[in-house]
């Protein structure tokens, strides 16, 4: 009997064409990962990592740092994905519970070394291999593994994504195999984490860990294939009181991107705000709702959102961004966030802090969530003239049920090169955005010099 590692090496490359849909959405993910990795490229998360890794950050490595310069490609996908990680703006995927492109993307890029060079469609294919072996990983142990508080971006976005580099790489069934198993070996990251800045460091991790785990494999490393499944493997260790284990795994003729999509994040924050945040902006926008209206606003979000969020009055802008009452009022009072809203100066402001105090936030109980995979998130706003206002969102705004629009989506890559202190221009999207076209995708790539080198002061 096949293993679950098996399978899903062979369910993966059994896909050898890819609807146009699928690789345009693809397409899509890595442009916006790529936007994020310029926007956090500045952060302290990064900057700390280049300064503990300096002597290795010369320029004489093999892959690209989006910070400038080079390095081999374990530490090149250790930094580029904390980047794309740093300010919490990167896609969701829910199949996973992970922030699947973050993981993908840097960890791809990274192997595309000057002597490594590739298509932009290849490329493309191993990001959607990556991402339906991270869908499979996670079809076994989760929720219930993440709600165990599990950072599955770190467990199983590592996995899953040691599947793509290793097919970008050029790996035959065995060899994917032995790269998700041992990528199993270092899965780890406790969500305890968030809202400090280890929580993007497992970004960076998960990514550094598919790229060695991957290249050990095609060297002839590997581990066992059922890793998964066996006593003291990971679905006894990491997957909670709940899992169900990967019965009834099957490839469907959709690819997972086409039939559940990632999540295009629309504000720079943890995605278990998104739902609230929407809901507000929503209702104020139906009632003409004005900061002296509000008397009280009260969320009502999962168990694990819940627990996401553990900075009721926070005070730095990472905390900030793990903060429903920051977001919520800065949203109310601004009409939108942007990637500005994140910094001391702005939680400070006075109008904010005034204001904060009358967001309160409760969760489902474990009774009202068992056997549901999602539950709406309902905002309630009371009126001080006694009027009471809700609405629910059961997907946020960049869902495949509620998308984000081509404009919208310049926007927010326009205002993560602005956060990076790159051209805001066109030009670097739109050369982004013919990523399948290219023939010859490497190291070397003028791209690079677009989204890596930063405007003069």
């Amino acid at each position: 009997m096949a293993t679950i590692l098996r399978t899903i090496a062979e369910q993966v490359l059994s896909r050898t064409t890819f609807s146009s849909l699928a690789m345009e959405r693809a397409r899509d993910a890595a442009v916006d990962t790529i936007g994020c990795m310029i926007a956090g490229s500045s952060d302290e998360s990064v900057a700390a990592l280049t300064r503990a890794f300096d002597g290795e950050i010369a320029g004489g490595g093999q892959a690209r740092l989006i910070t400038g310069g080079s390095a081999s490609p374990s530490l090149a996908a250790l930094v580029n994905a904390t980047a794309a990680h740093a300010l919490d703006f990167d896609d969701n995927f829910h199949p996973a519970r992970a922030h699947a492109s973050a993981v993908l993307v840097p960890a791809l890029l990274a192997v595309l070394t000057p002597g490594k060079v590739t298509s932009g469609r290849r490329f493309l294919e191993a990001y959607l291999t990556g991402l339906e072996a991270q869908a499979a990983v996670g079809f076994g142990v989760n929720p219930s593994h993440y709600n165990r508080g599990w950072h599955a971006t770190s467990t199983v976005g590592s996995i899953g994504a040691a599947a793509g580099v290793a097919r970008l790489l050029g790996g035959n069934e065995e060899r994917l195999t032995a790269a998700m198993s041992l990528a199993t070996s270092f899965a780890s990251g406790p969500k305890g984490q968030f809202g400090t800045s280890a929580k993007p460091l497992h970004a960076g991790i998960a990514a550094r860990n598919a790229v060695d785990a991957a290249r050990m494999a095609l060297a002839g490393l590997s581990g066992r294939p059922d890793i998964l499944e066996r006593p003291q493997g990971f679905l006894d260790l990491f997957g909670g009181d709940d899992a169900r284990g990967w019965e009834g795994l099957t490839l469907t003729e959709k690819h997972i991107i086409e039939s559940r999509g990632v999540v295009t994040k629309r504000h720079p924050c943890c995605a278990s705000t998104h739902r609230a945040i929407d809901a507000l902006l929503d209702l104020k926008q139906e009632h003409g709702l004005l900061a002296a209206d509000i008397a009280r606003i009260e969320t009502k979000v999962g168990i694990s959102a819940a627990r996401n969020l553990a900075y009721p009055e926070p005070t730095d802008e990472m905390q900030a961004r793990f903060s429903m009452p920051y977001c919520l009022a800065t949203a109310f009072l601004k009409g939108a966030l942007s990637l500005s809203d994140f910094t001391r100066q702005q939680i400070e402001r006075l109008e904010i802090q005034q204001f904060m105090p009358c967001i309160e936030m409760r969760s489902y109980s474990a009774e009202e969530e068992r056997g549901v995979e999602r539950l709406p998130h309902v905002v309630t706003v009371t009126t001080r003239d006694g009027r009471i206002l809700s609405k629910s969102r059961l997907h946020a705004k960049g869902s495949l049920e509620a998308p984000m629009s081509v404009h919208e989506r310049e926007v927010k890559f326009m205002d993560c090169l602005r956060w990076g202190n790159r051209n805001v221009s066109g030009t670097a999207l739109l050369q982004l955005r013919t990523l399948a076209d290219s023939e010859n995708l490497s190291g070397d790539d003028p791209f690079w010099s677009l989204i890596a080198d930063r405007q003069s002061p």
